[in-house]
C-alpha cells in the first residue's frame, strides 16, 4: 500500500506533514483535493478508518462553513459530507493514509505514529519549531 496525502499546498500544516513523510524516504502519492475534489464514497471510508465523524473533519477557519450554516451541531453528517463534496475547502487537512493507519494530521505531529519509518531527524516545521527529533 502506498502512502497517500490529501494535501493543500497553500497550508503550512499540510506542507510540514508532506516534508515529514518525505524525510522518511517515502515518496507519497500527493492528492491535491482542492483540484480533484471529493466524493462521498471517498470520504466515508477515510473517516471510518481514521475514527472521525464529518463534524470532526469539518474545517471552519478560513472556509464558508459558518455562512453555509454548517457550524450548527444539529446539521447531520450526511449534510456535512454533501457540503464537503460541493466545497472541498471545508475538509480539514491533511489526511494521510499509510499501511499503519489513516489520520487527520492536524497538528503535524499526528502523522508520526502512522509513518512506516521515523523521519531522519531532527525535522523542523516551517516556523522553526521541532516536528521530530
Amino acid at each position: 500500500m502506498a502512502t497517500v496525502i490529501f494535501h493543500n499546498p497553500d497550508c503550512g500544516t499540510s506542507r510540514n506533514v508532506l516534508a515529514a513523510i518525505r524525510a522518511t524516504g517515502t515518496d507519497p502519492v500527493v492528492v491535491e483535493y482542492l483540484q480533484t475534489g471529493w466524493t462521498k464514497p471517498q470520504l466515508q471510508p477515510l473517516f471510518a478508518v481514521a475514527g472521525l465523524t464529518a463534524r470532526d473533519a469539518l474545517r471552519v477557519s478560513k472556509t464558508p462553513a459558518e455562512e453555509l450554516g454548517l457550524t450548527d451541531n444539529a446539521i447531520s453528517d450526511d449534510t456535512l459530507l454533501d457540503a464537503m463534496v460541493a466545497h472541498p475547502i471545508l475538509m480539514n487537512r491533511p489526511i494521510v493514509c499509510t499501511p499503519n493507519g489513516v489520520a487527520l494530521c492536524r497538528p503535524s505531529e499526528k502523522v508520526l505514529p502512522i509513518l512506516e519509518h521515523a523521519p531522519d531527524g531532527p525535522l523542523l516545521k516551517e516556523d522553526g519549531s521541532p516536528l521530530f527529533g
